[in-house]
């Protein structure tokens, strides 16, 4: 297995034939307005662009994994931090087969998506062979999770290859750790940017909930969701000062975008 870092939370997973891309965000720099206007500086989205290699991996896509895209139905509430209009375009002009949460399907089919699976909590479907386990996922401590569009992580298990738990935009719960204790996933993915808006409480896991999940994961770490948006403030630099402190660098892979990591 291959995993092909772009940007923020889109990457791609290679096994095999397949290349299946991971909430994809492809927009130019600066598409997408900013998500925090008083708590960080009002920049706009994303804050970088794709890495140079992204075209030729992307012609490659086979299959996406949504982990979540929409609250209330309502369009400009769409989380475009994983699913923005470039990132629908090309989900769209190639014809690539969707799995995203059973709630979000009806609404990705409105907009021309094929959304091919629809996966409930904790359901596990045949997937390229293998099999696609949902873990619930709370976008945010507080109140605020409640507004934003809660989706899932995902255990992807396929042929021949490792384990991996996608955890997705969630703060660290009990069904995050049993996930990590049950399932034990050979490869974990966390957000690690550690998002907050100009209200509410943070929207991912705070520094202490990362280094447990850091912890809690049976093998290695992939942190990602970094460097790429105006509302997360934690830089690769500082995720990597942090798990030194905690000796737990060994433990944690860091991708740059463009970066390709064998596992």
């Amino acid at each position: 297995m291959k995993i092909h870092h772009l940007r923020s939370a889109t990457f791609i997973i290679e096994s095999g034939d397949h290349f299946i891309l991971v909430d994809p965000m492809l927009g130019a720099k600066g598409s997408i307005p900013p998500f925090s206007v008083l708590r960080f500086k009002a920049q706009k989205n994303p804050t970088i662009d794709l890495p140079l290699n992204a075209d030729v991996l992307l012609s490659k896509v086979t299959h996406c994994l949504l982990t979540h895209s929409q609250s209330f139905g309502f369009k400009p509430l769409q989380h475009s931090d994983h699913l923005d209009f470039s990132g629908e375009q090309f989900l769209i002009n190639n014809n690539v087969a969707v799995t995203t949460p059973a709630k979000d399907k009806t609404y990705l089919e409105k907009y021309g998506l094929r959304v091919e699976n629809g996966i409930q909590a904790w359901e596990s479907i045949d997937f390229l062979g293998g099999t696609l386990t949902a873990v619930p996922a709370q976008h945010g401590h507080g109140w605020i999770h409640k507004l934003m569009a809660n989706g899932y992580g995902f255990i992807l298990s396929l042929p021949n290859e490792p384990s991996l738990y996608i955890s997705g935009d969630t703060v660290l719960t009990a069904e995050v750790k049993r996930a990590l204790t049950e399932f034990k996933p050979d490869i974990t993915v966390v957000a690690a940017g550690e998002a907050q808006m100009d209200v509410g409480q943070p929207l991912l896991m705070s520094r202490t909930e990362i280094m447990e999940f850091i912890r809690l994961s049976p093998g290695k770490v992939i942190a990602n969701h970094m460097e790429a948006l105006n509302h997360c403030p934690t830089t690769r630099a500082d995720l990597a000062s942090a798990l030194a402190v905690e000796q737990l660098q060994q433990k944690v892979l860091i991708p740059l975008d463009g970066e390709t990591l064998t596992l």
